[in-house]
């Protein structure tokens, strides 16, 4: 019921069987301009203006390929941040703080310039009864820790069918479509731009020392840093595209969609069947502590 009551599409098939509601949609939409929607599975209706199908959770298609693909991404990125001289000059608080921050853009950056591709299948909820049984049955149960850190790479995630689906984070954080399709826009949109290594890594520059995080002390050096990588990634552009004075723009466009990826959907759609419930925090301060 609650989703008839957020979206006019989500209505009862026998009502959009009928030739009199037929007629005045095909009316309505003409008078719009707008196509009429096709029907998907079960006879609703999957028109770009519904919000229903935004609102539906899904998961990887094939978990074993995509979360080790992202593995090895994570583990270059964290390689690429430890590299920059610049970065290793902050002290270790500040490097933590940027890392928190940064690391699910710089990711994602790193999903493009690698070319990986995904793919996600809706799931389906639990029920609630369910999830309240399975939510008491875990509160009862201590959490064990996964190893994690170097050994990231070499452990094959589960299936969504081998996930739990009761109380757990991994059913209840599973991310929606709108979300996945964040994150595809903007690897779109790299691929389309055909963003060469020299302007990954500038991009990289300008998301990792971001001087507008709280907790930091260093914030003049690290907004030099910032402006530093925007610079010669200008330069660079004016030197190389010389023809395409708008490409500046249109790269600072595509840095500007990351803003709508929340690192917790990179960590529950890639990491979490691997890691379970271990803290990505801990997992990036092992990793960036360790020897990559």
């Amino acid at each position: 019921m609650a989703c008839m009551d957020r979206c006019r599409c989500c209505v009862d098939s026998r009502r959009q069987s009928s030739i009199l509601y037929n007629i005045l949609k095909s009316e309505q939409q003409q008078g719009t301009g707008q196509a009429a929607p096709q029907p998907g599975p079960g006879g609703h209706a999957t028109g770009l203006g519904c919000s229903c199908g935004l609102q539906r959770r899904v998961a990887l298609k094939n978990p074993q390929v995509a979360c080790k693909a992202a593995s090895a991404v994570l583990v270059k990125t964290l390689r690429f941040v430890k590299s920059v001289p610049c970065f290793q000059e902050l002290p270790l608080d500040e490097q933590l703080v940027l890392v928190r921050s940064c690391w699910a853009p710089l990711l994602v950056l790193g999903l493009a310039q690698d070319l990986v591709h995904f793919e996600t299948v809706e799931t389906t909820g639990p029920s609630m009864l369910h999830r309240i049984l399975t939510s008491k049955l875990r509160q009862e149960e201590d959490d064990e820790e996964e190893e994690t850190s170097l050994m990231l790479l070499h452990m094959t995630p589960r299936s969504p069918e081998q996930q739990p689906c009761g109380g757990g984070s991994n059913s209840l954080t599973l991310p929606l479509v709108e979300e996945i399709q964040a994150i595809k826009g903007f690897l779109a949109k790299c691929w389309s731009l055909d963003i060469s290594t020299k302007e990954y890594a500038y991009l990289k520059g300008t998301v990792l020392f971001n001087p507008d995080l709280p907790g930091l002390h260093c914030v003049q050096y690290i907004q030099g840093l910032q402006q530093e990588a925007q610079q010669a990634l200008n330069e660079h552009v004016r030197l190389i595209h010389r023809g395409d004075q708008a490409r500046f723009a249109k790269l600072n466009v595509a840095l500007s969609m990351l803003r709508s990826i929340s690192a917790s959907v990179i960590a529950e759609l890639f990491f979490r069947p691997i890691i379970g419930a271990v803290n990505m925090d801990d997992m990036l301060l092992e990793m960036l502590c360790a020897k990559l």
